[in-house]
């Protein structure tokens, strides 16, 4: 019985696959629609754009090289109208590549080649995040969990899920200081060893859209959300 009710749930999950090589779309979209997720696909950046806003997917794979429009353009557009969580594709390793789509909004990345098993792990640990809890009021700053709503001076603030996920979770206990390792399994479900820098790239995102003395720096351990 459990079982049933965890297939329907997840089968109301839609992901949507962006990637112009056709192998690695049937093979990754064998392996999410076998834990029961919906799946739709594009085999370039326009095509992935449009289904993207069609769709209403709540997490998007996308390659960073594809024909039309690259990855990242394509991300920022998604942007403007989504917070679903993004989990960029590359053929690269480097460090650039991983900085541009983190900082754009991006939630996560994987490097090409990758196992299908760990695509699906990625993308379930991006749908464990944490999504309700009591409203926190840190002086003008207001983050309601349950509504996924945050307010600066009374003015609303849109994050990406990633953003919002991470001030969620320091706004659980302000004052209280998240290590960046805390961080990276809490959100990203995950260790990344030696990736902190994964963390550093979302905080300073997020501060650049709810202003500069809400989220604190303990140096050397990780972040804590301001008390007063």
């Amino acid at each position: 019985m459990d079982t049933t009710l965890h297939k329907t749930s997840q089968a109301k999950t839609r992901i949507l696959l962006v990637d112009d090589e056709p192998p690695i779309l049937e093979l990754a979209r064998g392996y999410l629609e076998r834990e029961g997720y919906e799946v739709s696909t594009a085999e370039d950046g326009p095509t992935g754009l449009e289904r993207a806003r069609s769709d209403g997917p709540d997490v998007v794979v996308l390659d960073v090289m594809l024909p039309g429009m690259d990855g990242f353009e394509v991300l920022r557009q998604i942007r403007t109208f989504s917070d679903a969580y993004v989990l960029m594709l590359t053929a690269r390793a480097e460090e650039f590549d991983r900085i541009v789509g983190l900082s754009i909004g991006a939630d996560d990345y994987l490097v090409k080649p990758f196992s299908p098993r760990e695509l699906v792990a990625r993308v379930k640990a991006l749908l464990r995040r944490p999504r309700s809890g009591p409203t926190v009021a840190a002086g003008a700053l207001v983050v309601d969990p349950a509504r996924r709503t945050v307010l600066v001076r009374d003015v609303a603030v849109s994050l990406t899920a990633t953003e919002f996920d991470i001030l969620a979770l320091l706004a659980h206990d302000p004052g209280v200081v998240v290590s960046r390792e805390d961080l990276l399994v809490a959100v990203w479900g995950v260790t990344f060893v030696g990736d902190d820098h994964l963390v550093d790239v979302h905080v300073a995102n997020l501060r650049r859209k709810i202003g500069e003395g809400f989220v604190e720096t303990v140096r050397g351990v990780g972040y804590k959300l301001a008390d007063a």
